[in-house]
């Protein structure tokens, strides 16, 4: 199993990036997938579910980032993405992809006018 997240970087409060999380090594369409985020300003440090969606694309959001973000899917791909628009500097945190007890390396968002 695979999991390499892409699309972090450095933006603007008010800006927007797209995540991207290309799988490999299991049958990606069949599972309920989610971003998952960790920030040292987070109590704990611990993680924080973002987004989740579904095999059949029914999804699910944090209350921080509802109106904000989009998860969505592309299983001819084996890809998950995650749109967000109007970050916050609150948002800033390596976004993980993550299906059962598979991870990726993590993607650097930081947003710091």
């Amino acid at each position: 199993v695979q999991l390499v997240e892409s699309g972090g970087g450095l933006v603007q409060p008010g800006g927007s990036l797209r995540l991207s999380c290309a799988a490999s090594g299991f049958a990606f369409s069949s599972y309920y997938l989610r971003w998952v985020r960790q920030s040292p300003g987070n109590p704990g440090n611990r993680r924080e579910m973002v987004a989740g969606i579904s095999s059949v694309g029914s999804t699910d959001y944090a209350d921080s980032v509802k109106g904000r973000f989009t998860v969505s899917r592309d299983n001819a791909k084996n890809t998950m993405y995650l749109q967000m628009n109007n970050l916050k500097p609150e948002d800033t945190a390596v976004y993980y992809c993550n299906f059962l007890n598979n991870w990726g390396q993590g993607t650097q968002v930081t947003v710091s006018s």
